[in-house]
């Protein structure tokens, strides 16, 4: 069977380590890499708001390399996309055929995410597409992963709900209309432990923080630009 060589495109949340797992229960696929995108000017997870050193903890437990593209502060999506391809040629040039994505019904973002790849003869693979959200997040849970709640969209969830962990609790609790995924952008989450992972990701919880981002002027009727941060500290190695 021809292997093929695959990058998965990683935010270290929910959607892409259940995304992994059921990538490898595909026969004939190869995730030779972790692509993570990462704020250069606080060197956390970009939107999700993670350190890098849990980042890197995550990428050692689930035993497979971790490639950081890192993003300037306020990036434009010019820019943005002009890194992008070229770490997308990078990666062809080490014969990765696909990239697999965590997306789950955001068709526009889709059409995004093929068109990048088609420039270079790349396909993107979408294991959770279509996938009810409801039934996703409980089989999520039913695996044995677990997840903490790192950064929620003020304008739709409140400050109680960052630093949360996902479970049934959490999902009870949901307003009326949130995806329980958080397909929208309700909410982003770091997963610490699962079925993928060789050990738990430790750390402790820090403070809550609130950020405001700049509105861009053509978007200022649409853009969510308000969001509560659960900061995740790295526990010290043992002694």
């Amino acid at each position: 069977m021809t292997v093929k060589h695959a990058f998965i495109n990683w935010s270290g949340g929910k959607d892409a380590a259940f995304c992994l797992y059921k990538i490898r229960q595909t026969s004939g696929f190869s995730i030779d890499y972790l692509l993570t995108s990462v704020s250069g000017a606080y060197n956390r997870i970009s939107m999700h708001g993670v350190r890098k050193e849990l980042l890197q903890e995550q990428a050692r437990a689930i035993d497979i390399p971790l490639q950081i593209l890192y993003i300037p502060e306020q990036v434009d999506m010019q820019t943005y996309n002009q890194l992008m391809q070229v770490q997308l040629a990078e990666f062809s040039k080490k014969k990765l055929q696909y990239a697999v994505f965590g997306d789950i019904f955001l068709e526009d973002l889709r059409k995004y995410r093929e068109e990048q790849l088609r420039t270079l003869g790349m396909k993107a693979v979408f294991p959770l597409w279509k996938k009810d959200t409801k039934g996703l997040i409980q089989e999520f849970l039913d695996e044995g992963f677990k997840a903490v709640i790192t950064c929620v969209n003020a304008r739709v969830l409140d400050r109680s709900f960052a630093g949360r962990e996902i479970n049934a609790n959490f999902l009870k609790d949901l307003p009326k209309g949130i995806d329980p995924c958080g397909e929208n952008g309700e909410f982003h989450s770091f997963v610490y432990d699962g079925p993928i992972f060789k050990n738990i990701v430790k750390f402790t919880k820090g403070e809550i923080i609130e950020r405001t981002y700049p509105l861009p002027e053509n978007k200022k009727a649409l853009w969510d630009n308000r969001f509560y941060f659960c900061d995740l500290l790295p526990l010290p190695p043992p002694q």
